[in-house]
């Protein structure tokens, strides 16, 4: 199996840009930086969420800390591919990501059944108290985007990613059967995430700002949430704890 990075800790700033902002920029990011090994490529997530959306309700009020919890591919998988529960993470603006990498099969054995993985460690203790203290906590979506990664061709710590094409549903729940949804961003959107362990270059900055590229609040999942699901739990359901 191949080695993985399974522990993240970084700022990560997004953006919403429309298609002549997106060309402007790419632009711009000539020569600074440079498309990953993987080129264009397809991330899909279910999401884990209490009956009540407990999690992405405490999220999209902004407190000092949050935390979710999705199961994550590249591509769409098979039972014996490699996909990644992860656990994210959110205090005082930092990002801290701890993920397992195990098989598609084994990730929904652990999840869905609650059956005990063959590879302790202290991430999955970490994911054990998580689970055990939202109980019960079920899969409540799927989202997909196609994304290109760039990476500083000066500073391998900043990256840019940008996704396009998001799509979701919140019926067959399960990375295997395909990337399709519907979509979440209006036609020509574009979403980029600028991450880095510390403060933002300089000339990106002034490159953003020139462009009138600034940051938005953005939440994937949130956003599927206020928009779509919150009819699930009700009116009343929003402000239950």
């Amino acid at each position: 199996m191949a080695q993985y990075q399974n522990v993240f800790q970084r700022y990560e700033k997004k953006y919403l840009m429309d298609e002549r902002q997106y060309q402007a920029l790419i632009k711009f990011l000539h020569g600074k930086m440079t498309s990953n090994e993987y080129g264009r490529h397809t991330i899909c997530n279910i999401y884990f969420d209490t009956p009540d959306f407990r999690l992405i309700r405490a999220s999209i009020e902004k407190p000092v800390y949050k935390e979710k919890i999705r199961l994550r591919s590249y591509g769409v998988p098979k039972k014996e591919d490699t996909v990644f529960i992860e656990l994210k993470k959110k205090y005082k603006g930092i990002v801290y990501k701890r993920r397992v990498s195990i098989t598609l099969w084994e990730a929904e054995q652990y999840l869905l059944r609650r059956s005990k993985l063959q590879k302790p460690s202290q991430i999955l203790k970490e994911i054990d108290c998580f689970l055990d203290f939202y109980q019960p906590i079920n899969p409540k979506i799927y989202l997909a985007y196609d994304r290109i990664a760039m990476c500083s061709s000066e500073n391998p710590d900043l990256r840019i990613t940008f996704d396009t094409n998001i799509r979701w549903r919140e019926n067959v729940l399960d990375l295997a059967k395909g990337v399709w949804g519907s979509p979440l961003l209006e036609a020509g959107q574009h979403l980029m995430e600028i991450k880095i362990p510390g403060a933002m270059p300089i000339w990106l900055s002034r490159g953003l700002s020139e462009l009138g590229i600034f940051p938005t609040s953005y939440s994937k999942y949130g956003n599927c949430y206020k928009k779509y699901l919150i009819h699930s739990i009700g009116i009343g359901g929003t402000q239950s704890a």
